[in-house]
Order: structure tokens, then sequence, then C-alpha cells
């Protein structure tokens, strides 16, 4: 299987998704020539609560996404709400999974998933976010969320015939900021036939992480890869040249936030968003930014590590979730038609990862 992410779409109602979905994914359907196509579907915390307080809504639902010959096997559950405000950064990392809100919203979107999911699908998946940004963040806090995500397993348990799995994304500058560190929290404090990692390449990418490695430890460590994010940072091989400099500072944009890491002998070094690192970081090694590029894209003079994303999907099993996140498209120059933009990069996936996006 091989979605695409609807948080792409500003909706925060439904009807303003099954708009969107109108919009796009059923034009991405129609030139991709598919009878249906996969979606990772995002619902904000609203609408997902009120899906999961009525049945019938929630079977209304799935007749829509039939009639637009749309599935859904996965959920993006990552961003909580207004991922399409004027300015987003710090705030989608909000609320955490020490707050209540967190285990709410994700419990209701695992009751939904649970009746959305298409009798070809073998288990559903939920990405989250890695627990919360960085600061602040304690102990009693790794101890609430260790507590609300025992709560969401046995929920999850509880959730019918084929199992809902909670995938973990770690994404830099979070308290789980690589895979590693993820691996490290998330071993022995959960059930890994229910809780697993959301390998998002292009954070992996950025922490300059080997792929394969990091597949084999997750694997070492008794998780699983539950779900792949196919996606691209960029990478910008001289950030103290003039070209270079200047290409990348166009990727500099208010709405998300746009971590950067250089990668030197001395160790990996971090700037939190890419204003900052013109005036943080030494620029004199390779720099690799958080700006999801879409796949089909390479955005000379800069490129993008879709080479990280080929490497990771060679090294997961056949048969995990994938889903192609490219939120940025709203905020790319030059970006032309998204319906199109959407199926040229589903066309790219299909010809270079797995054979799961329909043909």
């Amino acid at each position: 299987m091989i979605a695409y992410c609807t948080n792409v779409h500003p909706a925060d109602d439904l009807p303003g998704i099954l708009d969107q979905l109108d919009r796009h994914a059923v034009g991405v359907r129609e030139r991709l020539g598919a009878d249906t196509l996969p979606l990772g579907l995002w619902l904000p915390a609203s609408v997902a609560r009120g899906l999961a307080e009525d049945r019938t809504a929630r079977h209304g639902l799935l007749a829509e996404l039939t009639a637009r010959g749309l599935t859904v096997s996965t959920l993006n559950a990552f961003p909580y709400g207004d991922f399409h405000g004027e300015v987003v950064k710090h705030a989608v990392y909000q609320p955490t999974w020490a707050d209540p809100r967190r285990l709410a919203y994700t419990a209701d979107c695992a009751t939904v998933l649970a009746d959305l999911l298409p009798d070809s699908a073998s288990y559903g998946s939920i990405s989250t976010l890695p627990l919360a940004w960085r600061e602040p963040w304690g102990e009693p806090d790794d101890d609430l969320a260790e507590a609300a995500l025992t709560v969401l397993t046995g929920r999850l348990r509880a959730s019918g015939d084929r199992p809902i799995k909670l995938a973990v994304e770690p994404e830099p500058g979070c308290v789980l900021d690589t895979v590693a560190d993820a691996v490290g929290w998330l071993a022995g404090r959960v059930d890994p036939e229910h809780v697993g990692i959301c390998l998002d390449t292009c954070h992996l990418a950025v922490s300059f992480a080997d792929p394969v490695e990091t597949v084999a430890a997750i694997r070492a460590a008794g998780l699983s890869v539950v779900k792949v994010q196919a996606s691209a940072a960029l990478e910008v091989a001289e950030p103290g040249g003039e070209e270079g400099r200047r290409a990348v500072a166009a990727y500099a944009e208010p709405r998300y936030l746009h971590q950067v890491r250089e990668n030197t002998p001395d160790g990996v070094l971090a700037a939190d968003d890419l204003p900052e690192a013109f005036t943080s970081l030494p620029a004199r090694h390779p720099w690799r930014v958080h700006f999801h590029v879409p796949l089909h894209v390479q955005p000379a003079p800069l490129r993008s590590t879709t080479d990280v994303l080929l490497a990771a999907m060679a090294a997961v099993e056949p048969g995990t979730h994938v889903e192609v996140e490219t939120y940025t498209w709203n905020v790319l120059a030059d970006a032309g038609d998204l319906t199109d933009g959407i199926a040229a990069e589903l066309r790219w996936a299909r010809e270079h990862l797995w054979t799961g996006v329909p043909a």
C-alpha cells in the first residue's frame, strides 16, 4: 500500500475534507488511471471526536470514500489541528503525549480507522508525534506519556479482528529526535505488537543516520517499522557558497519549522530552523534541511535525499504501510497545480518504490 497524505489539504470539518477530496484526491486517482486510490487520511481532532462518537457518521464517511474510489488504511494523527495556519512552527507538537488531549485524539482516530479499513488491509496504522518538542520535558512527562501509551495500547488491543498499530515518528528537535532516540525510549516501555516506529525518510535523512543500519537497529530492539512516510529532505552540498546559500534561503518560509543539520567530522551540528542556521552553523560541511521536497523533483542547484528513501525502502519489510507525505506544496514557490503534482509524485513512487500504487 502506498498512500498520499491528506494533511496537505486545509480543512477543519467533514464537509471541508470531502470537498478537498473531490477537488484533489479524485483527480489524482483519475490521472493515475486507477480504480481506487489509498489515502493517508488526516482528521483534525474535532472531526475525529465527532466521528468517534457517531458510528452512523463513520459508516457514512466510509460510504463517501468508497463512492469516490478512495481507501484508508492509515491515519496521520501528528497534527492535532490548524495545520495550515499562517504560522504553525512549534504549535504542531501540541498537545504533547503528557497531555490527556493527545491520548483522547489518538484513541478517537483508532475508533474511526477500525471502521474505515478496507477488506484488503491486514492492519491499520496511526502515526503520531515523538512525544513533544524537547523543551520543556522531564521525567514526570516521560511517566505521563508512558501511562498514556499503556492506556492507548489497551484500546488498540480491543479495536477488532485486525490490529490497529501506533507508529511513533521521530523528528529533529523533539524529545525523540532520531530513530535511535525513539528505539531507546520505546523498547521495554511499549507492547511491540501495537506500538512501533513511523520512519519518516526526510527526518531520517536530516539526522544523517544510515538508513539500512537504522532499520536493522529497530528490528534488533524487537520493534517494527509500522509505517514509512516516503519523503525527501533538501541537501545543500556547499552551504557556505553564494549559490547554495541563495538557493536554500528561498525555502525559508514562515509557516513550518525547517530544522537544519550540518554533518561535520566532529559530529552533527543542529539549528532549529532555517533562518537560525544561517547565523549559528559554520556552513563548512553539507547541510540537510527538514523541508519535504516532492519526490519527483530535484531542486537544482540543491538536491533531494531520495537516495535515503530508496535505501530505507529496500530494508523494510514488504507490506509495510507507505504514505507519501509532502505537506509543503502550499508553501513551495512555483508549485503548479496541486492535483497534477500529487499525481506525478505518486507516479514516481510507483516506478521507484513498491508496486502498491494503483497502476
